[in-house]
């Protein structure tokens, strides 16, 4: 899930190295799965606090374990779902968050 300012990010030696050791520390479930006594396997690790443009270069929003979140396809597509940048008013406005 990489918008365009991050697409670099996305594609270093450092990200790849944090989601792998992160999937490894995590036994390769998902979390959320896990926490409600299902077992699933984790494809997807999630950042819980939004990468933005503005901390794309703090270690502590992308790099961190305490903000990173192992999710299977389904629960990651939940997230991103819930958590959308937009929504609609009753007049089909779009409502930018």
């Amino acid at each position: 899930m990489s918008n365009g300012f991050a697409n670099d990010f996305y594609n270093s030696v450092q990200w790849q190295n944090t989601r792998e050791a992160y999937k490894r520390f995590r036994r390769g479930l998902c979390e959320k799965c896990l926490s409600e006594g299902r077992i699933t396997a984790g494809e997807h690790v999630h950042h819980k606090r939004r990468i933005t443009p503005q901390t794309i270069h703090d270690p502590s929003v992308t790099l961190a374990f305490e903000n990173l979140q192992l999710l299977c396809a389904d629960c990651h597509r939940e997230m991103h779902r819930k958590n959308k940048r937009y929504r609609f008013d009753s007049y089909g406005h779009c409502i930018i968050k």
